[in-house]
């Protein structure tokens, strides 16, 4: 939990990120990181907690960055 925490704040990546990482579930990153560590740590919580309600802020963008991305290359592979 803790390795997960400090990887999140060291390179502000997502969830599904970490997953890959540390080749876990996503649900297993969430819940080490919204459940456990408040338990281990609050600080610790409340630093990761920003970045992850930040994540959620920008989703929107994200995935229009992503559809936008997958059609420009549909239309440059015809």
């Amino acid at each position: 939990v803790l390795d997960e925490a400090k990887y999140i704040l060291n390179t502000k990546k997502t969830i599904r990120e970490i997953a890959l990482v540390f080749n876990v579930s996503k649900s297993t990153v969430h819940k080490d990181l919204h459940e456990r560590l408040l338990e281990i740590n609050l600080e610790l919580f409340e630093q990761v907690d920003s970045i992850l309600k930040y994540h959620i802020d920008v989703r929107h963008i994200r995935g229009g960055q992503s559809t936008k991305k997958k059609y420009k290359n549909i239309i440059q592979n015809r």
